[in-house]
């Protein structure tokens, strides 16, 4: 970064299985390592002895509570302010992973992605643009089904579809979708995302250049 350089930081969110994972991997290849850097809301959660159980004993994930969002906004105020810090990576409870230290530096242009980061207006005010990435609910469902069973260690469907209508979908109408019409730029992404993915990179480069 430049001197006296203040990151340009643009907020990302969108319901569960929205593409916001594979969107920010084609955002982070559109830049060098030297002039982006991603920090994700999923480093942030609580350990399970600390999470909120339903009634019927499974561990809700998609509550703002499940998460450190107070200690995700000091962090983003520390890059911000030119530091650099570290944070254990979370896992989603997958054993076969062993958590790395991540190291996260100021860049010209820091990502900030989950479901929360508007909701939580500690981190909202550190919002210089704000991203929605919005997809169909069906869609959203069959992606979130791939995915808990492939990455997340979710085998059974019925967990999956217990976890889809009694945590995800209520979360995304509650903290989520709100905030949609509040968006500087609402992405789609039923079929592609590369014009949306086109502007956002156009305009990211007009900020640092």
């Amino acid at each position: 970064m430049k001197p006296n350089q203040r990151p340009y930081i643009i907020g990302i969110t969108g319901g569960s299985a929205s593409g916001k994972t594979l969107f920010l991997n084609q955002l982070l290849k559109s830049f060098s390592k030297d002039e982006i850097c991603l920090i994700s809301q999923d480093n942030y959660y609580r350990d399970r002895k600390d999470q909120q159980v339903d009634e019927h004993g499974y561990i809700n994930f998609d509550e703002p509570n499940s998460l450190d969002l107070h200690q995700y906004a000091l962090d983003i105020q520390t890059i911000r302010s030119g530091m650099p810090f570290n944070k254990q990576e979370y896992t989603f409870n997958n054993p076969d992973i062993v958590p790395k230290t991540l190291t996260f530096e100021p860049k010209p242009i820091i990502v900030v992605e989950g479901l929360f980061v508007f909701y939580f207006k500690e981190i909202a005010d550190l919002l210089d643009l704000k991203v929605f990435i919005d997809a169909k609910r069906k869609l959203r469902l069959d992606r979130r089904i791939r995915r808990d069973a492939e990455e997340r260690g979710y085998g059974e469907r019925e967990e999956v579809m217990y976890r889809w209508n009694n945590h995800v979908e209520p979360a995304f109408q509650k903290y989520v979708k709100p905030y949609r019409k509040a968006s500087d730029l609402v992405i789609p992404n039923n079929v592609h995302f590369e014009k949306g993915l086109e502007i956002l990179v156009g305009y990211l480069r007009s900020k640092i250049s």
